[in-house]
């Protein structure tokens, strides 16, 4: 098959799937980036996340881009966000045409409780993974902790945060080197 339409169609797979957005999607693309197709590692998969996070878009879009990048340059990227961004796009349309003439209904309505539901379940375990890989030792434990309470508790941007965390794991790796 030719590797910008399998690029394509591997991403369309997962961007089928986008109730919820971004997070949603996360666990998708480590089985069928990581393990199935062995286009990246775990690791790498994290770094996409995280780098995903920090810049504008929706996360997975971001990684399916980097994805795309790392395995067949500029047209891979290109072809690896057009697959993640067409089914979303195509839904999105469907449902705007249909929705203002079915909201009303409750089983429509029961649907998108139960559909909210999968989708925290979902995000849930996106960020159990994420955690498990990330927070290894005690410091990584209290970026984690402080970097939820201040954005839970006392509203502050999560940009502010992330760059923050960078910085405090920069810091934490000069001092870490320092003292071998």
């Amino acid at each position: 098959m030719n590797p910008y339409l399998d690029l394509f169609l591997t991403f369309a797979r997962i961007g089928v799937c986008t109730f919820g957005g971004g997070y949603a999607m996360l666990p998708l693309l480590q089985r069928e980036i990581v393990e199935n197709r062995g286009w990246t590692t775990e690791d790498e998969l994290m770094d996409y996340y995280a780098i995903g996070q920090c810049t504008p878009g929706v996360i997975a879009v971001n990684t399916s881009t980097f994805v795309g990048y790392k395995t067949h340059g500029v047209p891979g990227a290109i072809c690896a966000t057009a697959g993640m961004v067409a089914p979303s796009l195509i839904i999105i349309v469907i449902i705007a045409a249909c929705i203002q003439q079915f909201a009303h209904l409750a089983v429509v309505q029961h649907a998108f409780s139960g559909i909210r539901i999968a989708v925290c379940a979902l995000v849930l375990q996106s960020v159990l993974k994420m955690a498990r890989k990330g927070v290894v030792d005690l410091p990584t434990t209290l970026i984690l902790l402080i970097t939820f309470a201040a954005v839970a508790f006392f509203e502050v941007s999560p940009v502010v945060m992330v760059l923050l965390a960078g910085a405090a794991g920069i810091a934490i790796g000069f001092f870490r080197r320092r003292r071998t």
